[in-house]
């Protein structure tokens, strides 16, 4: 009788180990998560040689989720969910009451620790407004600044929404930027805390004229650096669109102005492979190499004719370069990514 409990018991844990290996097996293929995820940020960090994507919790009518999630990865391709690390639903938030959107985050070793500066939108009763929470680790728990620190549209502009915020160190001068906007692209430097903008830095930046078929600006700024370029990626039309999609230019500063790339459409629909609505990217280079990836959402194919702007999933792609630095179109796939070693 022992014998056979312990028989059991060595099955049950044999099983269970089983199970656990099969839930774990690197997977690959896009989307790269489960469910409904949209405006993906990605980082890298140096604290626990992870990656890390944060991203507006989607699926849910008027694109009122409340949290945010965080999935980590060490290869790109298997990918683990942290759980929610901020939520505008609790006290954890007070100034804000959900449309929990588009998220960015940022690694700063200070004083010899890494601390994490997440910045994100959310509603309040004058508008949608941009927040910034703080933590010592990429999964958080993550403090609330206890105030929004963008809550207006620059002077002159009368139309748009203070959302789609995107941040930047500039390994020039070692100055952090902050970037935001719905049809309009702003962007100032932030102060040394990293938590306020100086009022005095800040710059309208909307790239001008352009069509839907191109690079009308809507949102989505997104800026890099590469061999002494810096690139400013946004996207075009309506995120409910199929032909919504990501355009680029390029700058000789942080704050502008942009140049509009001769080829400005990068990334842009497959509707031959069911590949639609591909923007609101990201962008990763692996650390220490000239390999490149972007981070993008698309709509989930069965919700393309019914609340498609809702139903959107990450993607992750190869993104490269030409000899004179121009970016090459990316091919959105199914396939998504090989595991990044």
């Amino acid at each position: 009788m022992l014998k056979n409990t312990f028989a059991t018991l060595a099955l049950t844990c044999l099983l269970g180990v089983s199970v656990h290996l099969s839930a774990q097996r690197p997977k690959t293929g896009n989307p790269v998560l489960p469910e409904f995820h949209a405006d993906p940020e990605i980082l890298y960090a140096q604290q626990t040689k992870k990656y890390y994507i944060y991203s507006t919790t989607d699926g849910a009518p008027g694109w009122s989720g409340y949290y945010f999630t965080v999935f980590s990865s060490k290869d790109l391709t298997d990918w683990r969910h942290e759980g929610i690390m901020l939520d505008l639903a609790t006290d954890q938030v007070k100034w804000s009451d959900g449309n929990a959107w588009a998220p960015c985050i940022i690694e700063k070793k200070i004083n010899g620790k890494y601390k994490y500066f997440f910045y994100f939108s959310g509603n309040t009763p004058e508008g949608k407004a941009i927040g910034v929470a703080t933590a010592d680790k990429p999964t958080g728990p993550f403090t609330d600044a206890g105030h929004p620190i963008i809550t207006r549209r620059p002077a002159g502009v009368e139309q748009g929404q203070q959302i789609d915020v995107d941040v930047f160190e500039d390994p020039v001068s070692g100055k952090s930027y902050l970037y935001w906007g719905n049809g309009y692209m702003a962007g100032a430097e932030l102060n040394d805390d990293m938590m306020s903008i100086k009022p005095e830095t800040e710059t309208l930046m909307t790239p001008q004229v352009g069509t839907l078929q191109d690079y009308a600006f809507r949102e989505a700024t997104y800026v890099f650096y590469r061999k002494g370029i810096y690139y400013f990626l946004w996207s075009v039309d309506d995120t409910g669109s199929s032909n919504y999609h990501v355009a680029y230019g390029t700058s000789k500063s942080p704050l502008g102005p942009i140049e509009v790339a001769k080829n400005p459409v990068i990334l842009i629909q497959r509707p031959d492979q069911q590949i639609y609505g591909t923007a609101h990217n990201a962008v990763l280079q692996i650390p220490g190499k000239d390999e490149w990836y972007i981070v993008y959402h698309r709509i989930n194919k069965n919700y393309l004719h019914h609340q498609p702007g809702t139903h959107r999933e990450v993607c992750i792609d190869k993104m490269a370069f030409n000899p004179d630095g121009t970016i090459k179109a990316v091919t959105p796939t199914q396939e998504g990514v090989k595991p990044v070693k």
